[in-house]
């Protein structure tokens, strides 16, 4: 249960309510963290923003990449609810049943390219709170091996998503 009350559908703002009727209509049920960010309206549409821009967008990095982010930070910060809904999301944009569990299993056994794997093991040390570490050299590596400036902002941004979510979700206990 949470740690803080959830507001239903009925207790949001018309704005919110608005983005929550075709999610209720298509799935039946709001999630916690779609409920947990509609207690603060700002907070509810600038995260809003954020996963239009670059997790349900087409961008410069694939939907299977942005899952595989998304999967192994939230594994990282042992957010179960984020693992399982994001299994899930996976699966639906393709990612087949044994990838999803290779990523899971961590970045080293996953059969993807070792430049794929570079970037993620990058997203992962990005994902810790000394990452004000990171050498630039660990970013030129990562240009060296084909990754653009663009493609190397999204996958931190991502990262960073996550790490936020994350931490959204386990603070407040959803999920449970």
């Amino acid at each position: 249960m949470a740690h803080i009350a959830l507001p239903e559908y009925a207790d949001m703002t018309p704005e919110i309510q608005a983005k929550a009727r075709p999610i209720l209509e298509k799935t039946g049920e709001l999630g916690d963290i779609f409920k947990l960010l509609a207690v603060n309206e700002r907070v509810y549409f600038a995260t809003d923003q954020m996963a239009q821009s670059y997790l349900l967008a087409e961008t410069a990095l694939p939907y299977r990449v942005k899952e595989a982010i998304a999967l192994l930070v939230s594994r990282e910060n042992d957010c179960t609810m984020c693992v399982d809904v994001h299994k899930r999301i996976a699966r639906m944009l393709g990612m087949s049943e044994e990838l999803v569990g290779q990523v899971l299993q961590g970045v080293d056994a996953m059969a993807v390219p070792e430049q794929e794997k570079a970037l993620l093991r990058f997203c992962l040390r990005a994902s810790h709170k000394d990452n004000y570490k990171i050498p630039k050299s660990d970013i030129d590596d990562l240009k060296a091996l084909g990754y653009s400036d663009v493609q190397v902002v999204e996958a931190v941004a991502i990262t960073g998503y996550f790490n936020y979510i994350n931490t959204l979700s386990n603070v407040f206990a959803l999920g449970e």
